[in-house]
C-alpha cells in the first residue's frame, strides 16, 4: 500500500473578536507559544492546559516554528490592543494617588 501525503491545517480557529484559539478548545494560541518559548514540552502544555490534544499542541508549534514572523506579528497586535484597552480603563479611573494617604491621615485622626 502506497502512502499518502497529505497537508494538514493548522488546528487554529478564529473567533468573533479574531482572537486564535487551539482545535476545539479556548486556549489561546498566545498561551500555548509562551508556555512553548519559556521551555515547555507539547506534553507539559497539554498538562497545564487538558482542553488541548497532543496532537493539535505538536501541530500549533510546527505551525508556529515554520511560521514565526507572522505569528510575532499577531503576538505583537494582541499586545498592542491589550496596551490600548488597559490606557483606556486607566484613563478612565479616578487618581487614586493620594487616596493611601488620605486614608492613613484619617485612621489616625480617629486614634486620637
Amino acid at each position: 500500500m502506497e502512502l499518502t501525503l497529505q497537508m494538514d491545517v493548522p488546528p487554529l480557529q478564529k473567533d468573533a473578536a479574531g482572537t486564535l484559539r487551539i482545535g476545539d478548545s479556548r486556549v489561546l494560541l498566545e498561551l500555548v507559544v509562551s508556555a512553548f518559548e519559556d521551555g515547555a514540552t507539547p506534553e507539559m502544555i497539554v498538562q497545564r492546559y487538558p482542553t488541548l490534544t497532543l496532537a493539535d499542541t505538536y501541530a500549533v508549534i510546527a505551525y508556529y516554528l515554520r511560521h514565526s514572523q507572522e505569528i510575532q506579528a499577531y503576538l505583537t497586535e494582541r499586545e498592542n490592543r491589550a496596551a490600548s484597552v488597559r490606557k483606556k480603563i486607566e484613563d478612565a479611573q479616578p487618581d487614586l494617588a493620594g487616596l493611601r494617604q488620605r486614608l492613613l491621615a484619617r485612621q489616625q485622626a480617629q486614634a486620637l
